[in-house]
């Protein structure tokens, strides 16, 4: 697979361009804001063709599939972009601003009939599946709470939009709730039916918040709490399972890495659980070439990257209003 990246970004950089080529794929071309950074980019990572236009990924028929890691608001027209020439898609979370825009791209991709995907990568993780199974098989009984702490302290060089520029979709509830989301649906298998939440700002950035704590209430009467920041550099993160019959206790596994432990207690006592190491994104990558094959869907579909983004947009506004919001989740395909 020829790919083309839209946007040239960090995550790109540490992550996408090794994991495309370790799959086997080409990364054929990189277009960013400007000309000169995607030129820039290029050389740095030995890719072959440049540019500031879509055109010159869109236009090239070699190129199959396309990485989108721009600032959230444009991900809804460089995806449209991309499926009306046919590319397949991975996108970066959240899919775009709004849930009614990131529908409209999903249901495009089904039209066109190309793969779309969501980059939610801690469903790719070994330990979060590893953790799945734990709940699939019945090991901690019905659950009962799910609890999520994904408070970290951004670095300097990720700063810039995420924490000064809410028309680009800065704001950690954008950034990391939407992937909290995420995996509470990946795991439990429901969607959070209502949220009461707070959210802050720090002082690190100006015009969006930093940090956020939310309640959400599931159908089948679980409760998530989850917590983000962008302003704790000692908070360690993690998730804790609770059940009827057990709990499961994660730590350091909300990360890029597939690093951290996995504790499964009951009344047999403590347990620690293994689980695969392999990296993130090379899994990711790895389902979505399969999917496009006709064999399984992406790790997290389309419909998954909207109802992800409904749920923290939902926690926006209880955290606004004061008040609590049922979730509306739009309608992708």
């Amino acid at each position: 697979m020829r790919w083309g990246l839209i946007g040239a970004s960090t995550i790109a950089e540490q992550h996408m361009i090794g994991a495309i080529r370790a799959t086997g794929g080409e990364v054929a071309a990189v277009v960013s804001s400007t000309a000169a950074r995607a030129r820039d980019y290029a050389a740095q990572h030995a890719i072959a063709a440049a540019g500031d236009s879509l055109s010159l990924i869109l236009d090239d028929p070699s190129i199959g599939a396309v990485y989108i890691s721009s600032t959230n608001e444009k991900h809804r027209d460089q995806a449209l972009g991309a499926i009306a020439a046919g590319k397949h898609v991975i996108c970066e979370k959240p899919l775009a601003m709004t849930v009614a825009e990131a529908a409209e791209m999903v249901n495009a991709a089904q039209v066109a009939g190309v793969t779309f995907a969501t980059n939610h990568h801690l469903r790719c993780s070994g330990s979060h599946r590893t953790i799945r199974d734990l709940i699939r098989a019945g090991r901690i009984g019905r659950i009962l709470s799910l609890r999520i702490f994904h408070a970290v302290h951004l670095p300097p060089h990720l700063q810039g939009w995420r924490i000064n520029d809410p028309a680009a979709g800065g704001g950690v509830i954008p950034d990391i709730t939407v992937h909290d989301a995420d995996v509470a649906r990946f795991l439990l298998g429901e969607d959070p039916h209502s949220v009461v939440a707070q959210m802050a700002a720090s002082g690190m950035g100006q015009g969006v918040e930093d940090s956020a704590m939310s309640v959400w209430t599931m159908p089948s009467g679980a409760m998530v709490f989850s917590h983000e920041s962008f302003t704790h550099p000692f908070a360690g993160s993690g998730l804790e399972v609770h059940g009827t019959e057990g709990s499961i206790f994660a730590r350091g596994v909300m990360t890029q890495q597939p690093v951290g432990e996995i504790e499964l207690v009951t009344a047999q006592g403590r347990e620690a659980v293994p689980f695969p190491p392999h990296n993130l994104y090379v899994q990711g990558v790895t389902d979505f070439l399969a999917a496009i094959a006709g064999q399984g869907t992406p790790a997290a579909t389309g419909p998954d990257g909207v109802a992800s983004l409904a749920v923290a947009l939902a926690v926006r506004e209880a955290a606004r209003t004061g008040t609590r919001q049922h979730v509306t989740y739009g309608r992708a395909a």
